[in-house]
């Protein structure tokens, strides 16, 4: 299984927690890349935290600067399910991580080149960026917890 994939899985199994406490199921992980060690996660908890800063990227880039004992996530990636928001992105660039890998494509509101490309507006920090990883799985989460959701309402 490729290395990419793993990571994918993991943020799969972080965004079914999000979607089994009524969140939009978005997992990350932040992984240092040197030694494959994830040393961040997160799940989407804007409902169970009542904040809009609740989002998947941000508690594992928090998470993991945390744990590295600096906001310089140099020789870290972020594996996100879902194309990281303008936000996220620019915590993306503020923290250095050098790589984003995600899943499903955001068209309304992905700032990886879906609906805009923060990254290249020639910050001081570019990331690679790598999508559609486990795409189908990816996306699948998504409209099965919004079908889910117009039933219930």
């Amino acid at each position: 299984m490729d290395r990419d994939d793993i990571y994918m899985r993991r943020c799969i199994e972080l965004a079914k927690l999000a979607a089994e406490k009524g969140d939009v199921p978005v997992g990350a992980v932040v992984v240092r890349q040197s030694d494959g060690e994830i040393v961040g996660e997160g799940f989407n908890r804007r409902e169970l935290d009542r904040s809009s800063l609740s989002h998947a990227e941000l508690i594992a880039i928090d998470e993991a600067s945390k744990r590295l004992g600096g906001w310089r996530l140099v020789d870290c990636a972020l594996y996100v399910t879902l194309e990281p928001c303008a936000m996220c992105a620019g915590a993306i660039v503020n923290s250095r991580v050098e790589r984003v890998v995600f899943g499903a494509d955001d068209l309304r509101f992905g700032a990886c080149g879906s609906c805009f490309d923060l990254f290249s507006q020639g910050l001081n920090h570019t990331p690679e960026v790598t999508r559609g990883v486990l795409k189908d799985e990816c996306v699948m989460l998504l409209k099965d917890f919004f079908r889910e959701l117009r039933k219930n309402k």
